[in-house]
């Protein structure tokens, strides 16, 4: 399958084996615009490294996490401790807990600077997280394409662009049959934060 329109939040992008919706408006342009400059100035964003067929090298993008207290998130050989929630992480929060009927402990911040900066193919599928997760993913700034693929027939494909303000909701059975990636790009682009919300369980 695959998919390069927007899609209502009724319709699931996934033809079998989870559930993906898409709202391409869930937040009006003033207050996307408002976040992404609050966004830009006020998160401890760094660089972190990670191995890649054991060789460690620097992500293609800056990260935060923020969330619940004493709880380490762990991927790719990474540990990161939770940063305290701040008001507008929260705002979102709850504003994105109304639609997803879902309760969220942390969030994994992902700032792109250009089309260089890029997300590799992967599930979010940790222990920690549990086999059917919620992950509720919003955007601000620049339009970059998400692509999803089958884990085990690589050729079963979805594709979308994901707009400033929008949210991403993946669930079910998404994380453990289906990967991930925001792919570099050549185009001359501007800055895309990316919020991931999910709930840590263990």
């Amino acid at each position: 399958m695959q998919s390069d329109l927007f899609a209502s939040p009724t319709e699931n992008l996934l033809p079998y084996d989870g559930e993906v919706f898409y709202f391409k408006s869930f937040l009006p342009k003033e207050d996307a615009n408002r976040y992404l400059n609050l966004l830009k100035q006020e998160i401890e964003w760094k660089q972190e490294p990670i191995k890649i067929f054991g060789k460690e090298v620097m992500q293609p993008r800056l990260t935060a996490l923020y969330g619940n207290p004493n709880k380490v998130y762990r991927y790719s050989g990474i540990e990161m401790l939770p940063l305290p929630w701040n008001d507008f992480l929260m705002d979102i929060k709850e504003r994105i807990e109304g639609i997803a009927q879902a309760e969220f402990t942390h969030v994994l911040l992902n700032y792109y600077r250009d089309g260089q900066d890029s997300m590799g193919w992967h599930r979010d599928n940790e222990l920690s997280l549990g086999k059917t997760p919620t992950i509720a993913s919003v955007s601000f700034g620049a339009v970059r394409e998400f692509q999803m693929r089958y884990y085990q027939d690589k050729s079963k494909k979805v594709k979308l662009p994901l707009e400033d303000g929008s949210l991403l909701l993946m669930s079910g059975l998404s994380q453990q049959f289906w990967e991930h990636q925001i792919p570099k790009t050549s185009k001359s682009l501007p800055a895309r934060i990316n919020l991931t919300f999910r709930k840590i369980i263990t």
